[in-house]
């Protein structure tokens, strides 16, 4: 880079939001007359003082004492993947992917958005910056990687290590820092092109960049266009049927023994119909199912009687595997020295995101709302449709109608402000002071969900029209703005009544719009120089304080709000906070050139938080930098750190879910089964041979299964932050006797206390009936026949989660041989352990996470990246390997063990003996060939996932809706890249 007086900076300055646009525009026209300078009367290049990830002080040594992965623009232009959030979850230190794309049933304000999670401590405890400042986060505290377009990347460096005494809030398990890229000369096109083998999950992505750089500043404008097609899970062998590629038909009564998921659903798309026989004896009842085809469901003798085999739904037909995704982003930034010891800088984004999911349609069932709608949403005797001549009771699948949910999400950002640099006591110093300023605006549409109000009018008495018009009312007296319904109908039918009925499907059928707001504010002011020149070197200090306000509107449609639609109820979320922080940084240097002492250095650094909601707080950081010889560095961090309380953990709105969750007082796959203290604390609260009942009516296949009744859950204004504690220690090995060769260990600790979470419904349920704690048993409410059928989830702060493992790195470079050049980089990240305690309870069991699937997430014990890549002139090839180790879930049935619960004596420290399946590692290989043209362009041709590996069938649903592990790939991906410079 050139060097001037003014050193570059990490960090931008101190203007509004609505001045965005005019400073850039301002900073064209005098950057366009700096072109006239000719590059050869520019002055000397030099290395100039810049700031690293995990550090305030600039300094020219990028070496540091902490943890950092870069990939550099070259590093991300070898790999398959376009997003961001892709790239950075490639890497073997993040986790599970949050939400992810596989997971169809997820719902809220997040859903849609990408997420990094690093050591699978949370997505909310990761915190993510663009060019050093804070990105926007929704009310929940995530911030959403897919607003970033890949072709303002210029480079991502991943902290691994605290650093909430640099950062503030959030930065608990790391700091993900995405450079982005600036001074740009010239103009870049590209245009990415790929599908699934299958042919489907087309992928496109087209972008562009242009740039001016002259002596007195520059300019840089982009923008990117990105678009990935769904799929539909009855498109892979592995995810088309709800109990894996194993078992294609439902196995009701688990003769194989093994584990079984939830999806396949006796709430039928050809309408089952409660026959009474006009008694109120429920053991009497018959369900009748109408036949394939009928199109005369007035006659009872077009029904046949409900088979559980063959009149269950498969779900999975109708779900996306993979939910579709299209965002639209336009960036720009500039900057213009001023004089030559001040600049002024600014920069803007634009992004627009639309994220599609789509699930089968609705089961409804008459009897399903009693508990919210004070209606009769039965099938009325006088319907046009009703066969008994009574009032009946029904379920049907809205089959025609599949639920879709469409969230976009418009993201605003600006960074602008001024800096400087100065000399004082003939020693170095640079300042900046900035505003950044960045709204995220969201709006979620859901169809495919009945409004109650209008089923209950359609259900009632009907009558068919000379037209052959099903009609609300009677002939004599019809009801205006009314349609009748006959949900005993299959969807392959068109008839009076039917839901292929467009009209009928508009009555019935109300969309509804929830919006978002959140926005995030930050005034900051930042000093750093040279105190003074030890005999070791420069005594480095950093300085600043930071303004920042946070505010977030999440606004439910008025109809779910109402609880008059089958969709889930919800009320707003509103609220905001703002905090004042000052922080201090201090580089010390120690020894140098001595003995067993090339080098020894420590920082040190600490930072005030006074929050306007709990109160105030202090962090603190202690790095330590050691080279006894040139090849050998040693490194080694204490920090503190914390994570405060989100808008919607303080005033986020009351909703309903339908929780999975596993009763232990079921008699197949409960507790109750192995433990006699449990089945004793079980008995007279639930009857004989207990079987929770799942989502749809029927006893559920498995454990952690979908519960049939929503549930509740709550914020709590009255939290307290997260604290935290994270320790490592490490060396980096370069030996001079082996050129080209780095090998980095890291030992690393992590340990959050007060986790601010809502305990599942299982963990009430255990703590009650497991545990034996009194006070968790008026938690929950049973009915009659001892199903669970309320229970209310506030935040708490409780218990503890603590992680701890290693990370290992060898890269190895050889250039310059006769075959070419050769880089190999093997990544590896091991965890020792992963523990989690859910609560203050003292009696509360810790649960050991690592090599499990846990709360629905995948923590693997290992993940192993090896990257190999060979240049020779304008011809490269690079091969990549990626590895997740194996994972353990609990069984459903065959206690006594068998091909799929291979380990029945299983003794788990939380829940005594647990039967478990356990599966192996899989491994996916990735390839892409590349070729320079004399035309000044750059194509690449690859696969992801080569050999198109399949990971195994996975019932506890692992990120996913389907028995499938959502961390993994779903095909051999092939894609052509064109870059085109000029």
């Amino acid at each position: 880079m050139n060097h001037r007086s003014l050193r570059p900076a990490a960090r931008y300055g101190l203007l509004p939001s609505a001045i965005a646009t005019a400073l850039v525009t301002a900073l064209i026209p005098a950057i366009a007359g700096a072109q006239e300078a000719d590059a050869s009367n520019q002055a000397t290049t030099t290395l100039d003082r810049i700031e690293v990830t995990g550090s305030r002080i600039r300094q020219a040594n990028l070496e540091t004492s902490q943890p950092v992965v870069t990939m550099t623009r070259a590093d991300i232009q070898k790999q398959g993947f376009t997003s961001v959030a892709d790239i950075v979850q490639n890497i073997t230190a993040t986790g599970s992917p949050a939400i992810s794309r596989a997971d169809a049933l997820a719902s809220g304000e997040d859903v849609g958005g990408q997420y990094v999670d690093l050591r699978n401590l949370g997505p909310q405890r990761t915190l993510v910056l663009i060019d050093g400042k804070r990105m926007g986060i929704s009310s929940s505290g995530y911030s959403d990687l897919a607003s970033i377009p890949s072709s303002i990347v210029e480079r991502i460096e991943v902290l691994t290590d605290g650093a909430s005494a640099l950062y503030g809030s959030d930065a608990i398990a790391g700091v993900v820092n995405i450079i982005t890229r600036k001074r740009f000369d010239g103009l870049e096109a590209s245009a990415y092109l790929g599908q699934y083998g299958q042919g489907d999950g087309n992928k496109e992505v087209y972008n562009f960049v242009v740039g001016q750089t002259g002596e007195r500043g520059s300019v840089t404008l982009g923008a990117e266009y990105s678009k990935e097609d769904p799929v539909m899970a009855r498109d892979r062998a592995f995810t088309r049927y709800p109990n894996g590629r194993g078992h294609p038909f439902p196995d009701l009564g688990g003769a194989n023994g093994g584990v079984r998921s939830n999806g396949w659903s006796a709430i039928n798309q050809w309408g089952t119909l409660i026959d009474t026989l006009g008694d109120a004896d429920p053991d009497n009842d018959v369900l009748l199912t109408a036949n394939r085809g009928t199109t005369n469901t007035k006659d009872k003798n077009n029904f046949h009687e409900t088979n559980g085999l063959t009149d269950m739904a498969n779900a999975n037909e109708q779900m996306y595997l993979s939910t579709g995704l299209e965002r639209r982003s336009v960036f720009a930034n500039a900057e213009f020295d001023i004089t030559d010891n001040l600049r002024a800088k600014a920069d803007v984004l634009y992004t627009d995101r639309e994220a599609t999911q789509q699930i089968a349609g609705y089961p409804f069932r008459s009897t399903g709302f009693s508990d919210r709608y004070e209606g009769d949403l039965s099938l009325k005797a006088g319907s046009a449709f009703n066969p008994l001549g009574r009032d009946a009771d029904f379920f049907r699948r809205g089959w025609e109608v599949p639920r879709q949910t469409k969230s976009e999400l418009t993201t605003y950002r600006f960074s602008g402000g001024l800096e400087g640099s100065f000399e004082l006591a003939g020693k170095p110093w640079d300042w900046d002071a900035g505003y950044m300023y960045n709204q995220n605006k969201g709006v979620k549409t859901g169809t495919g969900n009945l409004y109650l109000p209008h089923a209950e009018k359609a259900l009632g008495p009907s009558f068919i029209d000379a037209s052959g018009v099903a009609r609300c009312g009677t002939a004599a007296n019809p009801i205006a703005d009314c349609l009748a319904w006959n949900p005993l109908l299959g969807p392959d039918v068109n008839a009076p009544g039917s839901l292929n009925n467009k009209d009928l499907q508009k009555y019935l059928y109300l969309p509804t719009h929830d919006t978002s707001t959140t926005k995030t504010e930050v005034y900051s002011l930042n000093l750093s120089g040279v105190l003074a020149t030890l005999p070791a070197g420069d005594l480095g200090l950093a300085a600043g304080y930071e303004h920042r306000k946070e505010s977030a509107h999440y606004s439910p449609d008025a109809l779910l709000q109402s609880g008059l639609s089958t969709d889930l109820a919800g009320s707003e979320t509103q609220g905001g906070y703002s905090l004042d922080e000052f922080y201090v940084e201090l580089a010390v240097p120690v020894l140098a050139d001595v003995a067993f002492a090339k080098e020894l250095s420590f920082s040190l650094a600490g930072r005030y938080s006074d929050y306007n909601t709990f109160g105030d707080t202090t962090n603190g950081k202690f790095s330590l930098k050691w080279k006894p010889i040139d090849d050998l560095l040693v490194r080694g961090t204490y920090a503190t750190g914390f994570r405060a309380p989100t808008v919607a953990d303080l005033y986020g709105g009351v909703s309903e879910s339908f929780d999975n969750y596993t009763d232990p007082c079921d008699t197949s796959f409960g507790s109750a089964v192995r433990n006699p203290q449990v089945a004793a604390r079980c008995a007279g609260v639930v009857p004989a041979n207990f079987r929770q009942v799942a989502s749809g009516g029927r006893p559920a296949t498995g454990p952690n299964a979908q519960s049939d009744s929503a549930f509740l859950s709550g914020s709590n204004p009255n939290l307290m932050p997260e604290t935290s504690k994270s320790t490592s220690i490490g060396f980096v090995y370069s030996p001079s006797y082996v050129s080209g060769l780095d090998v980095s260990l890291d030992w690393w600790k992590i340990k959050i206390d007060d986790v601010i979470a809502a305990e599942t419904v299982t963990s009430i349920l255990n703590n009650c009936y497991v545990l034996g704690i009194d006070s968790a048993c008026g938690r929950f409410v049973r009915d009659t026949d001892g199903q669970v059928v309320g229970v209310t989830r506030n935040l708490i702060n409780g218990g503890y989660q603590e992680t701890a493992g290693y990370d290992l790195g060898i890269a190895y470079r050889l250039t310059d041989t006769r075959f070419g050049n050769f880089s190999f980089t093997w990544k590896t990240t091991y965890v020792d352990y992963l523990e989690y305690k859910r609560d203050g309870e003292s009696t509360t069991p810790v649960e050991q996470r690592t090599s499990w699937v846990a709360d629905g997430l995948s923590n693997f014990r290992v993940r192993s990246n090896l990257n190999a890549d060979w240049s020779r002139g304008d011809f490269g090839a690079s091969w990549g390997v990626r590895y997740y180790s194996g994972l353990k879930e609990e069984c459903a049935y065959n206690l006594s063990g068998g091909a799929e619960c291979d380990k029945p004596n299983y003794q788990s420290g939380y829940k005594g003996i647990q039967p478990i399946r356990e599966v192996g590692a899989n491994t996916f290989h990735d390839v892409q060939v590349r070729y320079n043209t004399p035309w000044n362009a750059t194509v690449a041709v690859g696969a992801n996932n080569v050999f198109d590996h399949v990971g195994q069938t996975m019932y506890s649903q692992p990120n996913s809706s389907f028995a499938y592990n959502g961390s993994f790939d779903i095909g051999r991906f092939v894609y052509m890249k064109y870059t085109q410079r000029f």
